[in-house]
């Protein structure tokens, strides 16, 4: 029961701390990116802001994802339920 519990314990902590850590990311993103886009408006009239916004964006999208665990490409559970089917094959 007890490694049960520390096991569950290890699990909440990894996704806490992956949380907090897109939490710090969205911020800083939210900071920076006004920012640049102030630094942008004030020098030139090109608007090369967007390319640091969306890419970055992007990886923030990728963090989400990540830290949620949604997959639109597999779909919910899809890893668990391939290691199953895997595991349930006798000739893995």
């Amino acid at each position: 029961m007890e490694n049960q519990n520390e096991y569950k314990y290890r699990r909440a902590k990894e996704k806490v701390d992956a949380l907090k850590g897109f939490h710090k990311n969205l911020l800083t993103y939210c900071i920076v990116i006004p920012f640049l886009a102030y630094i942008n408006y004030r020098t030139t009239s090109f608007t090369w802001v967007i390319f640091p916004a969306v890419g970055w964006g992007f990886g923030l999208l990728m963090h989400w994802m990540h830290v949620t665990g949604y997959n639109p490409f597999f779909g919910k559970d899809w890893e668990k339920r391939k290691i199953q089917e895997f595991m349930d094959n006798d000739k893995f």
